[in-house]
């Protein structure tokens, strides 16, 4: 049995059942981060020590006859942005090379206390920034489809290791796409919940008003049973409202037969792959076999909420990358004459050049007389973002999109072309800025690359997004196909 390539749910029954232990999960997930990633990349820190000492509490309860959580004794990779207690988080900046927190972000305590085992730390675009992991401060990260390409980003670590079952599941962030993107690039299934869904305490925030955590899997079954867990209020994160949390894994059980989909013109635009296209155009006949109804609507603001999402998110940068200032922690360079001269040198070789950027953009827009143009205007068309989906959800259950304009492109492609990269989160920035939760899930392949389809719901409504994606998976088998690892 290759064990690396069980679903959460597979290898949870199996370690119930005492067909392998949880010791062998971990074994063979390193055995095949050991053979594949120094191709891909995916990982920036091991764990390897600590996770076989997690496992082997798992297999001592096992042994002796004790319920094991649902998550216990799974092996899972965490993003590189997550605060960990005495392992090294980077968020893949040289400013914080050598950084080990001294505490757990919450969805960190929560893995911990259910038992899961933790592989190791992956690699992203520096602090999120970026929509394709080569903005890392250490390396690139490569797509397990094609060793050329992209992984999608800024969590593309994290899809990459689950789409090369280098572990079970993994945790990452969306700001503006970061996790549905890579979902979509690597193949896999991959959850942006509602703004305030899950904790971010002990995450570090790129934009706080926009940033979430949510996982990725190799279903949406395997999804839904994370998110009992991770979800929910934290006294720690003044974001996460008291809204009750479904039981998704019974709720996706339900079929479809009723349900409304839109499908919004304005997400079909001049210029994308016409595989990508007729993906999506697919995947609505596919739902509609299901018992749903497809219906034309329109989000007549799409077209400015990527310029709004670059004023907004580096405005929020340029506040939040304020606490690296070579004084507290992270790099400092003490080699100048005074105060100013640590700063800057600081962060002038801490950060990368994205980081930078975006500091640079947001600061100007923030600036005085130049607020009201900038900041002031981008948030005002953000509201009129907010209202489209408020009207399409009269007519709606969700809304399905593509997740980008076409698969995965080449390392290198446009890296030197911010803006082209930016771009590419056309399909993703508008759910985002209304705070919605949205599925990425695979709907097929295009020039033997894996592409998505983005089921968006309403505000805290992941359970229908999750419904609708289950019944799709169990009705087709695109989430079944597996890169060829070389």
């Amino acid at each position: 049995m290759e064990l690396h390539k069980l679903t959460l749910l597979e290898a949870f029954q199996g370690l119930r059942d005492k067909k392998f232990t949880s010791h062998q999960l971990t074994e063979a997930c390193f055995e095949q981060i050991k053979k594949y990633d120094d191709k891909i990349k995916a990982y920036l820190t091991l764990n390897e020590a600590e996770a076989y000492t997690q496992a082997d509490a798992a297999d001592q309860k096992i042994a002796k006859g004790e319920s094991l959580h649902p998550l216990e004794g799974i092996p899972v990779a965490i993003k590189d942005i997550f605060c960990t207690t005495n392992l090294r988080t980077t968020s893949a900046s040289k400013i914080l090379e050598n950084y080990v927190p001294p505490f757990d972000a919450t969805v960190v305590k929560i893995l911990r206390e259910a038992g899961a085992v933790i592989l190791g730390k992956t690699n992203l675009d520096e602090f999120a920034m970026g929509g394709s992991t080569e903005n890392s401060g250490f390396w690139p990260t490569s797509n397990p489809w094609d060793y050329s390409r992209v992984p999608g980003g800024s969590s593309g670590g994290s899809a990459a290791a689950v789409a090369a079952d280098m572990g079970f599941y993994s945790l990452g962030t969306d700001t503006g796409g970061s996790i549905r993107e890579p979902a979509s690039f690597c193949g896999i299934s991959g959850l942006k919940v509602s703004y305030g869904r899950v904790s971010r305490y002990g995450v570090m925030a790129m934009t706080s008003s926009l940033d979430t955590i949510g996982p990725f899997g190799k279903n949406v079954a395997d999804i839904a049973m994370i998110m009992e867990y991770l979800a929910g209020p934290d006294s720690k994160d003044a974001t996460t409202p008291p809204v009750v949390v479904d039981n998704y894994s019974e709720e996706i059980k339900q079929d479809i037969k009723g349900l409304k989909i839109g499908l919004p013109k304005e997400y079909f635009v001049e210029g994308m792959d016409e595989g990508v296209r007729q993906t999506v155009l697919n995947a609505a006949k596919k739902f509609e076999e299901l018992g749903a109804e497809v219906i034309d609507i329109s989000l007549p603001h799409t077209d400015l909420a990527v310029a709004a999402y670059y004023v907004i998110c580096p405005s929020e940068v340029s506040s939040n990358m304020a606490r690296f200032d070579g004084m507290r922690y992270g790099l400092s360079k003490r080699d100048g004459k005074d105060l100013l001269d640590i700063y800057l040198d600081s962060r002038r070789e801490g950060f990368g050049a994205e980081v930078k950027r975006r500091i640079m953009i947001g600061t100007y827009a923030l600036s005085a007389g130049y607020y009201d143009a900038y900041y002031k205007k981008a948030m005002q068309v953000r509201t009129l973002v907010r209202q489209d989906f408020e009207e399409a959800y009269k007519q709606v259950d969700i809304i399905l999109t593509p997740v980008a304009p076409a698969p995965a492109y080449k390392l290198g492609e446009k890296i030197g072309d911010p803006l082209a990269m930016y771009l590419e989160d056309v399909f993703t920035i508008p759910a985002s800025l209304a705070g919605l939760c949205g599925l990425s899930i695979p709907a097929g392949l295009v020039s033997e690359l894996p592409v998505g389809i983005q089921l968006l719901g309403k505000r805290f409504d992941e359970k229908t997004i999750l419904r609708a994606g289950h019944q799709f998976q169990l009705a087709t088998d695109y989430h079944l196909a597996k890169p060829e690892l070389k």
